[in-house]
């Protein structure tokens, strides 16, 4: 008698198939909003088995030919035996030998008799279910299986989508729509945000505060009301798989928070979409590598879990500022990232694009393209150009010579994460003394690290962050300055730092409580010549008239920012259509500046804000 054995790629395919499949339970309404963010690795891992399934099926009817074929010289007939495959080995045996139930792609076990779907043929089993699934070592041993093996539980991630630390992140909806392989995810909410605040400065729902008046301009002296719509914010993801293991996605992030040049805010107030993400990733969840590139927020910003996009630790204020002493930027970057220990151990490195923010207090303007005299008749330097083509006209680019460099470290064990980071940028300018131009580079650099201590896991947290080193000081919401300029030209690297402290409570589903410190801090760099001050915090500035309304003696250089801010957020309808909350939050800074003629004047501001936000996604 002569056997006709299966084709052993068809049987390893439908042996892997059947693992798939013990992973595909049903997911109840009440998990996913206790863990919602999973559902964007669940997707992901619908689309490689909707893949699977196709080739599957082509290798059972194969297979039936061949099992119809060796029958049919066996003289057994067609309908005596059924065939099943086990799963905790992977070999074909006929009869079916129960488990005891089965490992979720959660990590819970099912009651046993609840297994795998019938595929073909009969089955032993009374019922006519298939019942046969695999072990937990079988699970363990295809890890890109995992619904979960992106992130490690630490007690404090992923992000909830309704959070507005998620919001901030980027965070997108539960609902995903099919074009073909590719998988359309959208985000976003409508947002009408408001606020009041004893000084006016004209930024909107951004704070500035570095243009918070002091008592000589008449703006300290004045209440102001704002009320804005342009925070509303789209998102989009579309992404696919690229074989078994490697996922392709692109994420766009827009609002209207940009204002274009022609803008009239006196009557259509008609500001244009700005872009604040847009990348694209490739995850390899065999080997656990990750590429970005694109703009995003960059690496040095504290995550929550991993170093992942979208899972960066933003506070929930309402101000689009977000926090004094936050560290932060968005921009184009290319970022590789690799994780070990079964995603606990994270490291990173990207390289950024870079800008540097000069301070010339007492450099007068050589001209109007980015020029400032030096000492001397007919010597200037030269620290940027003013934007053409694409870029805006009245705004100065920083020359740089090449990118920041950012290396990240980021650990999450099974309570809290930490991150320790570090950054090199290169400021770059160009100076024409006594008729001849000479370059400068200098190197700033800088390091900190961040944590998440989770006090009552998913219901109370502290947050730490800090920044610390020289010419860094634009990765501060304040935007200090990084450098002034030295006698010759050279950019002058001043010091920086800044820290953020959060208490952060989730009572319950709906409600959401925070109060946050944060601080920045910039040293100071100047010289004299000629009976003129220059640079940045010089003792012999003029700040005589900074207390005496009307006059412009005041040219103080900011020392320091303090914020306080305590707010909270109540989600009240919540529901299948989206969600609906209501924010409000109380802030009070307090700036510092370095002392000159006439001393070390101080201001202050103290502000409410209100927020509306429907989240037909979430």
């Amino acid at each position: 008698m002569r056997n006709f054995p299966p084709r052993r790629a068809g049987w390893h395919r439908l042996s892997a198939a059947l693992l798939l499949c013990s992973v595909m339970v049903p997911v109840s309404a009440t998990w996913a909003d206790d863990d919602p963010e999973s559902l964007d690795i669940m997707e992901r891992q619908m689309e490689r088995i909707q893949q699977q399934q196709m080739e599957l099926q082509r290798d059972l009817t194969m297979m039936r030919k061949q099992i119809a074929q060796h029958r049919a010289h066996a003289g057994t007939g067609t309908g005596e035996h059924s065939l099943q495959v086990s799963g905790s080995a992977g070999h074909v045996r006929g009869g079916w030998t129960p488990h005891e139930g089965r490992i979720t792609a959660m990590g819970e076990r099912t009651p046993p008799g609840m297994g795998a779907p019938h595929i073909g043929g009969h089955s032993d089993n009374p019922n006519g279910s298939f019942l046969d699934t695999p072990t937990f070592e079988s699970v363990v041993a295809h890890r890109d299986e995992d619904l979960i093996s992106h992130m490690a539980n630490n007690n404090v991630g992923p992000h909830t989508r309704e959070t507005v630390g998620a919001q901030s992140a980027g965070a997108l909806g539960s609902k995903v729509f099919h074009a073909g392989a590719v998988s359309i995810i959208l985000g976003g909410f409508f947002d009408a945000a408001a606020l009041e605040e004893n000084r006016h400065v004209a930024s909107g729902i951004f704070n500035s505060w570095a243009n918070i008046p002091f008592r000589n301009s008449s703006n300290f002296h004045t209440d102001n009301f704002n009320g804005d719509a342009r925070y509303t914010r789209f998102s989009l993801m579309a992404r696919a798989p690229l074989g078994t293991h490697v996922t392709v996605a692109g994420f766009v992030e827009s609002d209207f928070g940009a204002s274009a040049e022609t803008t009239n805010p006196y009557e259509s107030n008609s500001y244009v979409p700005r872009l604040r993400q847009a990348y694209l990733t490739l995850d390899d969840a065999k080997t656990n590598w990750h590429f970005l590139i694109g703009q995003a927020w960059t690496m040095l910003t504290p995550d929550r879990v991993g170093i992942i996009p979208r899972q960066e630790s933003l506070p929930e204020t309402i101000e689009s500022s977000i926090l004094a002493g936050q560290t932060w930027t968005r921009q184009w970057q290319v970022r590789l990232v690799k994780d070990f220990l079964e995603h606990r151990l994270w490291a990173g490195l990207s390289i950024e694009n870079p800008a540097t923010i000069y301070d010339t207090t007492g450099f007068s303007a050589y001209s109007d393209n980015g020029e400032y005299a030096l000492p001397g008749s007919g010597n200037y330097a030269k620290v940027g150009s003013n934007g053409v083509g694409l870029t805006g006209s009245s705004t100065n680019y920083s020359n740089e010579i090449a990118p920041d460099i950012i290396a990240k470290i980021a650990g999450d064990p099974s309570w809290g994460h930490y991150e320790m980071e570090g950054i090199v940028h290169f400021p770059h300018d160009r100076s024409v003394i006594g008729g001849e131009g000479q370059n400068h580079t200098a190197i700033a650099w800088g390091g900190g690290g961040s944590m998440i201590l989770p006090v009552i896991p998913h219901t109370l947290e502290i947050r730490l962050a800090g920044l610390a080193g020289k010419g860094i000081g634009r990765y501060g919401s304040v935007l200090l300055p990084d450098a002034t300029l030295k006698a010759n030209g050279a950019p002058d690297l001043l010091s920086s730092a800044q820290a953020t402290a959060g208490v952060i409570a989730h009572p319950n589903r709906l409600v959401d409580v925070y109060g946050y410190f944060g601080m920045q801090r910039s040293g100071r760099g100047y010289f004299d010549s000629d009976g003129t001050a220059y640079g940045y915090g010089n003792p012999l500035s003029d700040n005589s008239g900074c207390w005496t309304e009307g006059s412009s003696a005041c040219t103080a250089s900011i020392k320091s920012v303090e914020e306080f801010t305590i707010g909270a957020w109540y989600r009240f309808i919540k529901g299948k259509y989206g969600t609906v909350q209501a924010g409000t939050q109380l802030a009070y800074s307090r700036v510092h500046t370095w002392g000159g003629i006439g001393g070390a004047p101080t201001t202050s501001m103290s502000e409410i804000f209100f927020d509306f936000r429907y989240l037909p996604f979430q």
